[in-house]
């Protein structure tokens, strides 16, 4: 008996044994805001994971400006084979609706959720205020624009999470300027020099400048205190208004990627966050620490964007409407 294998037969074979031997060579993972904020913190250190479950150089690459759109789109727009790969904020489901970039939940394949952060209410030590209530007052108070905000982007998670704050104490959100940033890290210098007075970005990227007596925080957006941070009251404690917001992480890559490839993948970054140096790394630092696999995380992505779409809009803030 004879047996004919076909073109397309020896390309099947060929593309399975690729995809069995994924990954064979390094793995670029993007990050869509400068070094030393927190999203670079925690990817560096899932890459870090990575690079002892896949076997393979995992390099961290900066890709900030555009208030994380130029990064979120290299993402998107990287080839889907695999080996670039991005870690991906809350961030990226607010472009679409500012018509800041054609970004949305489909555009990537979602691989893990493994971090979600509330933000809080960070100031100048030079401002005087002692706590939020304090603040709030002279915000409401204030002439339209005369404080202004950084930290995020416009429309990104945690200016949208500010803006919530103060839909949630009564007071236009528009009456606090928001002036984009490429993340927390460059907002606090911005801080520091005179430029904004207010940061809302977790607490862990808020450590330094808190330790130098630079800023403090007056309330962190949460149902609950974070432990690594005990003296920061949450709203509700502050001003007896209870409020939550803030900002996700994850590991996505681009749309199409080969399922074989993804759910390899997945369970890399699985073992990652589970790992004792991740959580570890996590506690220490105070970033929360929440997993989700890929089929979860992506109707968390899409559940997400619709939210986004009905708080910019209810704003004034959105350009499209679907």
């Amino acid at each position: 008996m004879r047996y004919t294998i076909t073109a397309a037969a020896v390309l099947t074979l060929s593309t399975g044994a690729a995809l069995a031997d994924y990954p064979e060579r390094g793995i670029t993972m993007i990050v869509a805001w400068a070094a030393g904020g927190g999203t670079d913190a925690i990817a560096r250190t899932v890459a870090a994971g990575l690079e002892e479950e896949l076997g393979v150089n995992v390099t961290v690459v900066n890709r900030d400006g555009g208030s994380g759109v130029i990064g979120h789109t290299a993402m998107v727009n990287a080839d889907a084979d695999g080996y670039t790969i991005g870690f991906a904020s809350a961030d990226l489901l607010g472009y679409y609706w500012t018509g800041n970039a054609d970004l949305t939940a489909k555009e990537v394949t979602p691989i893990g959720l493994v971090n979600v952060d509330p933000g809080a209410f960070h100031v100048s030590t030079s401002s005087g205020w002692q706590d939020a209530n304090a603040a709030l007052e002279v915000i409401r108070n204030s002439e339209r624009g005369e404080y202004k905000m950084s930290g995020s982007s416009v429309g990104g998670a945690f200016h949208l999470a500010f803006a919530g704050f103060l839909q949630s104490q009564g007071i236009d959100p528009l009456q606090v300027t928001m002036v984009p940033s490429q993340g927390a890290a460059p907002g606090f210098q911005s801080l520091a020099a005179g430029g904004v007075q207010i940061i809302n970005s977790s607490l862990p990227e808020g450590q330094a400048m808190m330790q130098a007596g630079r800023s403090v925080p007056l309330a962190v957006f949460a149902d609950e205190r974070v432990a690594t941070f005990p003296d920061v009251p949450t709203v509700a404690e502050a001003t007896g208004t209870p409020f939550s917001g803030g900002n996700f992480r994850g590991v996505v890559g681009p749309a199409g990627m080969d399922e074989a490839v993804v759910a390899r993948l997945e369970d890399a970054v699985e073992a990652v966050y589970n790992s004792d140096n991740f959580q570890s790394f996590m506690a220490k630092q105070g970033y929360g620490a929440r997993y989700m696999a890929g089929g979860e995380f992506g109707e968390f992505l899409t559940q997400t964007q619709q939210s986004f779409g009905e708080t910019l809009q209810a704003i004034g803030l959105a350009q499209r409407t679907e």
